[in-house]
Parts: structure tokens; sequence; C-alpha cells
């Protein structure tokens, strides 16, 4: 497809102060902020942002269940038990609870360029990584409606954490048929590992960096 015929979104997850200073801080999370506010600079047609916004007794809340800080358990989706639901979980720190500091944009993020703010994990019995919909597929967020909309042909994600958030939302991209690129020098991981950037490449996402994205576009 030629520049000209893009249609290209930038998605921004989960830029908030408690994933970058706070009770769940992503180590380096402040090295990016500049590289993020650069691209927001960018000729996108969209500027959307995903936004962490949890009920105080969420169930992805270690202090929910009595059990260690990143400690596992199985979770299910409200009401269905089945073994073939269930999915692991790790427990965090309570974090980016809805109407607290810790939910906000951080300071220094150029946050009036987005066009649009989506929230996610607002059900306390679900836990949602991905900007698009719940693991389960039960319920989809506004921003496939908001790329439909305006005629996206590509999503470029960016943000916290590359390995949850943004790997889910990268993910989901590629599955709701865009053509999907992460750029790798605006994310930052949770866990030093490199098996999350393998599994997106498999699964049809670019990783590129900050000097190839104007190209693109």
């Amino acid at each position: 497809m030629s520049s000209s015929a893009r249609k290209s979104a930038l998605v921004v997850v989960d830029m908030q102060y408690d994933f970058v200073h706070g009770t769940l801080a992503v180590a380096d999370a402040p090295s990016i902020i500049g590289n993020i506010n650069s691209l927001l600079a960018l000729p996108f047609v969209t500027k959307i942002a995903t936004k962490d916004l949890h009920p105080v007794d969420h169930v992805s809340f270690a202090a929910v269940h009595g059990k260690p800080l990143f400690s596992k358990m199985t979770i299910y989706p409200p009401g269905d038990g089945r073994a073939d639901k269930g999915r692991e979980q790790v427990l965090w720190p309570v974090h980016c609870v809805d109407s607290t500091p810790g939910s906000e944009f951080v300071e220094g993020l150029d946050h009036e360029a987005f066009d649009d703010v989506v929230h996610k994990g607002t059900n306390r019995g679900i836990e949602t990584y991905s900007g698009f919909r719940d693991p389960w597929h039960l319920s989809n967020t506004e921003l496939p409606s908001l790329l439909e909309a305006r005629g996206v042909t590509d999503v470029f994600v960016v943000g916290l954490a590359g390995d949850y958030c943004v790997k889910c939302t990268a993910l989901d991209a590629v599955e709701f048929g865009y053509e999907t690129w992460v750029v790798r020098d605006a994310v930052k991981d949770v866990f030093n590992t490199e098996a999350h950037w393998q599994e997106m490449k498999d699964k049809g996402v670019h990783t590129i960096n900050m000097t190839q994205v104007r190209d693109i576009l």
C-alpha cells in the first residue's frame, strides 16, 4: 500500500502515573515520554490513548485475594467457571484506580494531542490488557469503532507495557485486520525478556524504531 493510501492511527497505551512513577512503575518508563510526544506531533489521522481505570476491588489486585504481589492465579469470566475459560492472571499491586491520581496521564505527556481516550479494566471481574477488548471477547471497547469510523488502515502502538498491554493491543489490532506496528523505542517492558517480541512478530506485528515511522506514514 502506498503511503498516500494509508490512514494511520497512533494508539498510546496506558501512559499513566502509576505505570511510570507509582505503584506499578515500569523500569525506565519516563525515558519514552519524549519519544511519544514526538510521535504525537506527526500527521496520524487519529491519536488515541488507552487508560486502565479500575475499581478499587479489581480482580487483578493481589490485595483483593490476600495473595503475594506478582503471584498467579486462574481467573474466569464472571458467571462462567468452565475449565476451558480459565486464564492465568498475574496479581498486581493496586494501580490506576478510578478517580485517583495514579490513574491520570503522567506529567509531561502531551495528552491534549489525543482525539479520544479509551478506558479499559472498568469491570471488577474482568482483566483487560488489550485496548480493543477483554480476553474472552465478551465485549469491545470503543477503540474498534473509533478506528473504523476514521477509515484507519494501519495502527501504530506505543506505551506501557510491552509485554502486557502493548502486546495484547497489537495482537488484537492484527486480528481486527489492521497492519500493525509497534515502535520499540517508545515502549518499555515489565519483565525484560524477548519472548513477547517474538510472539508479536510471529503473529504479524511489525516492530520498528522511531526513525522509521515517518517513512511509513
